[in-house]
């Protein structure tokens, strides 16, 4: 009985932080409107080159896994695919925005 209450206090945390934000975005957009001021400030065009800075960090998140295995066998398991995927996945991030930025000058 005891175990039930750790997903129904997660769950009921994340569903009042959902509801905080949604209520409060919902009346700054409100207020904008009362103010005659233009709402569409919220609106942002998807990037252009989101999935491919997804993908890249993904890409090195899986190689982090995948060293962090090789490496657990020398030291301890948990540091070892802890920091691979801290590693890899930051390195991920730093080529997908060199990546990006690239591609968005020769546009």
């Amino acid at each position: 009985m005891e175990g039930i209450f750790v997903p129904i206090g997660f769950f009921l945390a994340l569903f009042a932080i959902l509801y905080v934000y949604w209520t409060t975005r919902t009346k700054e957009r409100l207020a904008l409107i009362d103010k005659g001021a233009d709402a569409s400030i919220f609106k942002t065009e998807p990037s252009k080159y989101a999935l491919l800075k997804w993908g890249i960090f993904l890409i090195g998140v899986a190689a982090g896994v995948i060293s962090g295995y090789a490496l657990s066998r020398v030291v301890n398991a948990e540091v070892a695919f802890f920091t691979m995927i801290f590693f890899f996945g930051g390195i991920g991030l730093i080529v997908a925005y060199f990546t990006v930025n690239a591609l968005s000058k020769k546009d």
